[in-house]
């Protein structure tokens, strides 16, 4: 094994990630630890200019209350998200992020951030709380402004977080290496905020083989947020709760702007428009099949009842979209300009996030103004920002309870999960779903005075044992070690009796998750036994990955993620089969118990993984609501 140099920081609050979430954290945290004299350090596997779920750019900014307009009211933002989810949301939460976005957003457009405006200067909506911005360089905008907060003495960049350091049953700070050189990072900190993104090919991707890699979420993100906070005992929330977007097929380009602000129909091959055509299905689920806008998840489902009849593929109309909105402008000169416009407009909703959208349109010969382009349901992600739900169960604020929840909902500091001193934001915390990255941004500025909040009254240093640090160390460099060994036992290095290499790791997670836990093969369909079968088979790959081998850096840190992983997958699959019912059709269905149960299942599933027994504890936390 190469040496490896060892470098220890000393902080008060040390910040995980480097997306909207963490660099909100860091903005906020870098103004009041001035005033009291903290440090704060943030590390990021990544680099912050293009660092997580925004790094490509964004087209639209999907969380603006308009509370100073007089637009909406937080009730009306908390009632959008419950429906949503299906009654399953933490209303509190949403409701502080609801609160403050707004400021945020100003603070974007201050920083120099493209909002489009109408003749009249108001922003210019999507949909009835999305705003369209140019975004390509929305992420390089507001890390870079970061940055300047924090100083680039107090960031390291591509530096992978792997395990946390505890002092007994409150965080110590977290252990990682570089991704470019050979050092070991130990991070003392006093208080740890987790913003390390979801999870991304936990499942089977769509895109296979030339297009591995490619997928709606970022693919670099692996679930180091949830494997970090299982691993220091936190309790988690809606781990059920995986998020299936439709977008255009194979790229994954948006659909957003197609369906708010150019009004375009999805329809099936036949041209049958499956909202309405299926329309009757909805009565089946109570009072959110009622609801407007219809909840994300029971689009899909409408959308796949046709998929499974044999009615697909499913398309954009485009073309009938685009000649509507130019044929209502009467002159020709002007309608020939619009059409212009439109296409304009088409093509840059792809240019700022969705690169890759634009180019398969080029090379498919796709012109959407002449002819619709397929969409199709992605395999699922986990992602507690967007219409999903997963994360850590976490404090909300005291201001905001009610006599009935703040037993349930809050223990001393906003944002701070159930293990002292660990503060998840973004796609970290669970049940605080639709805040984007406007929202993820703001979670991570509220996080931040609590998290400052409780270094100053928690100020004792914690106690790291080194012991434990140094075994830490030499099982997470073991994968090297292990293939410089027996590289040479086989002629090819990829097939190997003595390691596993990691996207072998990666690919075997997948099948085992598609097949069992309702993957894109099985139309997102599973069962009890389906799911027994599925732990039964990540248990043996749990044992194998104890086995995987590294030939280098990037090798060593594709094992890592895959453990992360599998992580994820075991606590997806544990809460699914907890929830003894289908409440998100659309993102998964679950044939042997195929309805809704209000009566036992309005509840939020928990779970977590006890680190001095090793096992798996379930519970079901009470619903409470906040606003009307």
């Amino acid at each position: 094994m190469p040496n490896f140099e060892t470098v220890e920081v000393q902080t008060d609050l040390l910040i995980c990630g480097g997306g909207m979430a963490a660099c909100g954290a860091a903005v906020e945290a870098a103004h009041w630890a001035r005033k009291h004299g903290l440090k704060v350090t943030v590390v990021d596997k990544a680099a912050m200019d293009r660092s997580g779920a925004v790094a490509m750019g964004l087209s639209a900014i999907n969380q603006y209350v308009g509370l100073k307009d007089g637009q909406n009211t937080m009730q009306d933002y908390v009632a959008y998200v419950r429906n949503d989810l299906m009654g399953i949301t933490r209303e509190d939460l949403v409701a502080s992020i609801a609160r403050h976005v707004d400021g945020t957003v100003h603070l974007f457009e201050k920083w120099g951030l493209p909002i489009w405006q109408d003749g009249e200067g108001g922003y210019v909506h999507e949909g009835r709380w999305q705003l369209m911005i140019n975004g390509e360089s929305y992420k390089v905008l507001v890390a870079e402004t970061a940055k300047n907060a924090l100083g680039i003495d107090n960031i390291y960049e591509r530096v992978f977080i792997t395990e946390p350091i505890m002092d007994g049953d409150k965080i110590a700070g977290a252990v990682g290496f570089s991704i470019r050189e050979n050092k070991f990072y130990v991070f003392r900190a006093k208080a740890v905020m987790v913003a390390m993104g979801g999870a991304v090919h936990v499942f089977k991707p769509r895109s296979v083989g030339e297009g591995l890699g490619r997928s709606w979420y970022p693919p670099f993100n692996s679930g180091a947020s949830t494997y970090f906070s299982l691993r220091a005992g936190c309790e988690m929330t809606c781990q059920e709760v995986r998020f299936i977007p439709v977008r255009f097929k194979d790229a994954y380009g948006p659909v957003g702007a197609w369906f708010l602000l150019f009004k375009s129909r999805a329809t099936n091959a036949l041209g049958e428009n499956y909202m309405q055509t299926n329309a009757e299905e909805l009565q089946k689920w109570g009072e959110y099949g009622k609801v407007k806008p219809v909840p994300a998840n029971l689009r899909n489902w409408l959308m796949m009842l046709d998929v499974m009849d044999g009615k697909g593929p499913i398309y954009m109309q485009t073309a009938e979209a685009i000649k509507n909105i130019s044929e209502a402008t009467e002159d020709p000169k002007e309608r020939k300009k619009k059409l212009k416009e439109l296409e304009a407009e088409a093509w840059e909703d792809f240019l700022d996030m969705t690169i890759s959208q634009a180019l398969l349109w080029a090379s498919t010969n796709t012109a959407p103004e002449e002819k619709p382009s397929e969409i199709a349901a992605c395999e699922p992600y986990f992602i507690g920002s967007h219409s999903g739900a997963s994360g850590a169960w976490v404090s909300g604020p005291a201001d905001l309870q009610n006599d009935a929840s703040k037993n349930d909902y809050f223990w001393g500091y906003a944002n701070m999960a159930t293990v002292p001193g660990i503060f998840c934001v973004g796609d970290a915390s669970g049940a605080s779903s639709h805040k984007f990255s406007s929202g993820s941004f703001t979670e991570g500025r509220i996080a931040a005075q609590a998290a400052l909040k409780y270094v100053i009254e928690h100020p004792e240093e914690p106690q790291v044992d080194m012991a434990a640090v140094k075994a830490m160390e030499e099982k997470i460099l073991a994968p090297l070690d292990l293939f410089e060994q027996h590289k040479n036992a086989s002629t090819d290095p990829d097939i190997n009796p003595n390691y596993l290499r990691p996207k072998m790791a990666m690919f075997r997670l997948q099948k085992i998750m598609d097949e069992y836990a309702g993957g894109v093969s099985t139309n997102f369909t599973t069962s009890k036994e389906n799911l027994e079968k599925a732990l039964e088979l990540l248990a043996m790959l749990r044992e194998d990955l104890e086995h995987l081998g590294a030939e280098d850096l990037h090798e060593l840190l594709r094992c890592w993620e895959n453990v992360h992983r599998t992580w994820q997958a075991e606590v997806h699959v544990r809460t699914m089969l907890y929830r003894e019912e289908t409440r998100w059709p659309g993102y998964y269905f679950r044939s042997d118990c195929p309805t809704m149960n209000e009566e036992e299942w309005k509840v939020f599933v928990n779970s977590r993984w006890n680190p001095g027994t090793g096992e798996w504890e379930m519970s079901k936390k009470p619903i409470h609501r906040i606003f009307e």
